[in-house]
């Protein structure tokens, strides 16, 4: 019994001291803590305060840019009835030559290049000036500057005509004296003017009699059927002019007498 009531006192006696201890120590001021400390620049004691700056006007904020959008096309308007026809077909850009000849396959050549031979169409030439060129066997060949257009154009080439146109300035000699002029030969004829109205002479060229040339006397023959004779030579002595002349001539000559008729001039 004893015992337990000293266990007791005991135990009251360190909870009175627990309970003083906390007593004291909450009654005892605590020590505030040190606030942080902004070192202040040291400035005369006499200095009066820095006077606060004037607060500047804030900007205004830029206004919004403003997009101009384009204003909607108008609508179309409505085509008429006239409009509304079918457009025309538009003009061929190349043109194209059909090429034929009296004398069938002669060879056709443009601008020096093979086409091939006749009759023959060729498509997609350019327009403008162009070469043509013909041959066939046993005839003259045939040479033209053509113009090409847009669209189709015929030619026909007829080697069997005639084709001459030859001149010459020559000198007659007369019995006595001479008198000049100018031979001029077609497939129609042979004609001599001159200022000497007696001495001039128009024949077809099988009408002749005599048409010779001797080169070495520079002398050019010529005899009208049932007429006079004639002997021609160059003003210059030139005998090659008197020689070419009578070359042309006489192919002429001998295509009439095969039957070949002469172009119209």
């Amino acid at each position: 019994m004893t015992r337990q009531l000293l266990g007791i006192v005991i135990g009251v006696a360190l909870i009175a001291g627990a309970v003083l201890v906390l007593y004291r120590l909450r009654m005892q001021p605590q020590a505030p803590e040190p606030a942080a400390t902004v070192e202040a620049p040291s400035r005369p004691a006499t200095q009066e305060a820095p006077r606060p700056e004037a607060t500047r006007p804030e900007a205004p904020a830029p206004k919004p840019s403003v997009v101009r959008r384009p204003p909607a096309p108008a609508p179309a308007a409505a085509p008429s009835p006239a409009s509304t026809a079918p457009t025309p077909a538009a003009a061929p850009e190349v043109g194209a030559l059909r090429i034929d000849s009296d004398v069938p396959g002669a060879r056709v050549f443009i601008d020096q290049e093979y086409i091939g031979t006749t009759p023959v169409t060729v498509p997609n030439i350019k327009p403008g000036t162009h070469t043509l060129n013909l041959s066939a066997q046993g005839y003259d060949g045939f040479a033209e500057t053509i113009d090409v257009s847009p669209g189709q154009r015929d030619i026909l080439i007829k080697f069997r005509e005639v084709r001459l146109d030859a001149k010459i300035d020559v000198v007659h000699k007369h019995r006595f004296g001479s008198c000049e002029g100018e031979l001029i030969a077609t497939a129609q004829g042979l004609r001599y003017e001159t200022s000497d109205s007696d001495d001039g002479f128009s024949e077809s060229l099988l009408a002749l009699d005599t048409f010779d040339v001797d080169y070495p006397k520079k002398n050019l023959k010529v005899k009208v059927k049932k007429g006079r004779e004639y002997n021609f030579t160059d003003p210059d002595g030139n005998a090659d002019r008197l020689f070419a002349f009578h070359r042309d001539v006489g192919k002429a000559r001998d295509r009439l007498e095969k039957g070949d008729l002469p172009a119209s001039q």
